[in-house]
C-alpha cells in the first residue's frame, strides 16, 4: 500500500509548513483556563511520542523460519507411492498448524508480559504446538513398512527441543500485589478494551491516507497508554479514570469511523481540521489525566510519609 509522504516540497506542503510556523497561543477564555490551545496547529502533549513503549516484535521470526522447514514434504509427497503422499501431506497440514499456534502463543506472551496486569491466555497455544510438533515429525518420519519405535523417538525429541527452544505457555494470572483480584480483573478488562478501541481507531485513519492524521493518532495513542501504565502501576485509580476509559476512548474510537467514512465519500477540509482539532483537546486531557493520576500517588506517598514521621515522634524515635 502507497503511503505519502511530506514535506516542505510535497502537495500541501505550503499548508502543513505555515501551520507549523504559525505561532500557538491560546485563545482568551482557553488562557484563562489554563488550557492548551485547540485546533489543528495544537502543541501535543509532552512526554507522549508515537513509539513510546513499543518494542521490537521478534515473536514471529523464529515460527516464519520454521514454516520453510515443511517444504521438503511437500517435494517428497509427490515422489512416491499412495501412502507415502498421504502420510507427507499430512504431516504437512499438522507442522503448518503447529508452526502457526506456536506463532500466536509467542504474541500472546509477548502481550503477557509487556503488562504490569494481565490475565494467562485462555487457550495454551504452546503446548498445543508442541504436541502437534510431536505428532508431525513423527508422521514425517514414518516409513511404509517400518516399525514405531523410531517414528515415537523422533516425535518425542522434537517435542522436547520445542520445549526447551519456546518454553511453556504463561500458566498464572498478574496482578498488582495488594490489590484485590476483582480490581485488577477490571482494569485488565479495561485496558484490553481500550487497546481494541486504539487498534480500531488506527485501522480506520489508516485508510484515508492521510499522513499527517495517521501520526496525530499514534501521538494520540502513545498518550492513553501512558494512561495504561499509570493504571497498571496503581488499579486502584481506575475508578477516576474509566470515564476517560469508556466515555471519551469510545467516542474518539466512533468519531474516527465517522470521519473516515465521510471523507471516503466527500473529502472536507473542514471536517478535517474539526478532527484534528478534537484529537489535540483529546490528548491533552489524556495527558492531564495521567499527570494528575501521578500527582494523586504522590499525595499519598506524602500523606504516608507525614504519617510514620508522626508516629515516630510519639514514640520517640526521632533524632533531635
Amino acid at each position: 500500500m502507497a503511503v505519502s509522504f511530506g514535506g516542505r516540497y510535497s502537495p500541501d506542503g505550503n499548508r502543513k509548513s505555515a501551520d507549523e510556523n504559525a505561532p500557538h497561543t491560546a485563545s482568551g477564555a482557553d488562557a484563562a483556563r489554563g488550557q492548551t490551545p485547540r485546533g489543528p496547529s495544537a502543541t501535543p502533549s509532552a512526554g507522549a511520542h508515537r513509539f513510546d513503549g513499543k518494542r521490537v516484535d521478534t515473536s514471529c521470526a523464529r515460527p516464519n523460519f520454521l514454516f520453510l522447514t515443511t517444504l521438503p514434504l511437500l517435494l517428497s509427497a509427490f515422489s512416491g507411492g499412495a501412502l507415502t503422499m498421504a502420510a507427507d501431506l499430512t504431516a504437512f497440514g499438522v507442522l503448518v498448524l503447529a508452526f502457526w499456534l506456536l506463532r500466536e502463543g509467542l504474541k500472546a506472551e509477548a502481550a503477557y508480559r509487556a503488562r504490569a496486569v494481565a490475565r494467562r491466555p485462555a487457550i495454551p497455544r504452546k503446548l498445543f504446538s508442541l504436541a502437534l510438533t510431536g505428532l508431525g515429525v513423527a508422521l514425517a518420519s514414518a516409513a511404509p513398512g517400518g516399525g514405531v519405535a523410531a517414528p515415537v523417538i523422533f516425535g518425542a525429541v522434537a517435542a522436547v527441543l520445542h520445549f526447551l527452544a519456546f518454553g511453556p505457555d504463561p500458566m498464572r494470572d498478574k496482578g498488582v500485589e495488594g490489590v484485590d483480584r476483582m480490581t485488577n480483573d477490571r482494569l485488565t478488562r479495561a485496558i484490553t478494551e481500550g487497546e481494541t478501541m486504539l487498534a480500531e481507531m488506527q485501522r480506520a485513519i489508516a485508510a484515508t491516507h492521510d499522513r499527517d492524521l495517521r501520526q496525530r493518532v499514534e501521538g494520540f495513542a502513545a498518550t492513553v497508554r501512558e494512561m495504561f501504565r499509570r493504571l497498571e502501576a496503581d488499579p486502584r485509580d481506575l475508578r477516576g479514570a474509566r470515564r476517560y476509559l469508556s466515555v471519551y476512548l469510545q467516542g474518539a474510537r466512533d468519531a474516527t469511523v465517522k470521519f473516515t467514512e465521510l471523507q471516503a465519500r466527500s473529502p472536507d477540509p473542514a471536517a478535517r481540521d474539526s478532527y484534528a482539532a478534537l484529537l489535540g483537546d483529546l490528548q491533552a486531557n489524556f495527558a492531564a489525566r495521567s499527570e494528575a493520576l501521578l500527582l494523586d500517588d504522590r499525595s499519598d506517598l506524602d500523606i504516608e510519609i507525614e504519617v510514620l514521621r508522626e508516629r515516630l515522634q510519639r514514640d520517640g524515635l526521632t533524632a533531635d
